[in-house]
């Protein structure tokens, strides 16, 4: 038997998808959700402050903050090969906040890049086989991709 439990944060973050047939080729926003679902057996050793968790939520929180949400809010999310947008974010000089990354920045990829970020992060101090089951992105309240470890 095991649990899930998922947690989320959420930022403003641009991106582009340089050749989309349709008006994602042009420069825009979302409201991302960046969600984890950890899954596992719950902290059995009584007296800790996780018994009865499969991982404390404000930890989940923390790893979030720190390698999602800081990284990319109020940022720009941009493929490394799409030039036309590097050269322009170049005028805004170094206080504007881009991410360069080595993929097109579609939902499905950043679920991927968001798990990798995250992943390494999730570890048991209790022996209660935690594991990242899947790295789920909003990007519309109506569009959603995941990233799924596999079994």
């Amino acid at each position: 038997m095991s649990s899930r439990i998922r947690r989320w944060v959420e930022t403003d973050t641009g991106h582009r998808v340089p050749n989309h047939k349709s008006k994602c080729k042009h420069m825009h926003g979302h409201r991302y959700r960046w969600e984890v679902e950890l899954e596992g057996s719950v902290v059995t050793e009584e007296g800790v402050s996780e018994e009865g968790m499969l991982m404390d939520f404000s930890d989940i929180s923390r790893i979030l903050n720190e390698y999602i949400h800081d990284v990319v809010d109020h940022s720009f999310i941009v493929f490394e090969g799409d030039n036309e947008v590097l050269k322009a974010l170049e005028h805004l000089g170094n206080q504007h906040r881009t991410l360069v990354v080595p993929f097109v920045p579609t939902a499905e990829n950043l679920a991927k890049w968001a798990y990798e970020q995250v992943e390494p992060h999730f570890k048991s101090k209790y022996g209660n086989s935690l594991k990242l089951r899947a790295f789920h992105v909003r990007e519309t309240p109506k569009s959603w991709a995941s990233w799924f470890a596999l079994e």
